[in-house]
């Protein structure tokens, strides 16, 4: 029975802590997408969710990137970077590889980025001050599940319901704590008083044998 109880506290452990991960990851990228300017990270990664195909074969719609800060410094020709530019009129994030630097003089430099499957460069120049970080990771489909995620229906099933289910879970698991206490209590009250009941039965035993052989002195 114990060995069950460990092994249930142990499974629902892990499930908080998956759930509390996916809920982090889901947060980040939520802010990452709804906001152009100020980009959320956690130890200076971010995950983003891929919404177009313009990097193609690397990774393309519905896969999620993982961007590290980094220096601008240390930046080559061919590294993958997002950066803050202006799309149809509105301020964005985008994702493109490294084209062409050119050394604009005092430790400044400007990027020519350009998606592996589009036809021509992109049409804004960055500077280091546009640069959020470099891609170093791809997961594969996992944006179409944090897509999924951002929905009513994602984020009840996923997220709020496990979320529930757990609460209930330690309530229940601290309402039988409190019960077993009680009966622990109860138990040792039942202890003390049955013991001083046969204190008593022994002692007025002792008093009865005592008049008895008083009087058989008599």
């Amino acid at each position: 029975m114990n060995a069950s109880k460990k092994a249930g506290t142990i499974a629902v452990s892990i499930l908080l802590w998956i759930v509390i991960i996916v809920a982090v990851l889901f947060s980040i990228t939520v802010l990452v997408n709804k906001d152009g300017k100020d980009v959320a990270s956690v130890g200076g990664f971010t995950p983003m969710v891929v919404e177009s195909d313009s990097m193609v074969p690397a990774f393309g719609r519905g896969d999620m990137i993982i961007i590290k800060k980094c220096d601008t410094a240390e930046l080559r020709e061919g590294d993958v970077i997002t950066f803050h530019t202006v799309i149809n009129n509105e301020l964005a994030l985008n994702t493109h590889r490294i084209a062409e630097i050119n050394d604009e003089g005092n430790g400044y430099r400007s990027y020519v980025t350009k998606g592996d499957n589009n036809i021509a460069a992109d049409d804004h120049i960055i500077t280091d001050g546009d640069i959020v970080g470099r891609q170093v990771a791809t997961l594969p489909g996992f944006g179409k599940f944090m897509t999924f995620l951002s929905s009513n229906l994602g984020f009840m099933l996923v997220i709020a319901l496990p979320m529930l289910l757990l609460l209930a879970y330690q309530l229940y698991h601290l309402i039988s704590v409190v019960i077993e206490l009680k009966k622990a209590s109860t138990l040792e009250a039942i202890e003390e008083q049955t013991k001083k009941l046969i204190e008593a039965e022994r002692a007025l035993a002792a008093a009865k044998a005592e008049k008895a052989k008083e009087e058989d002195n008599r």
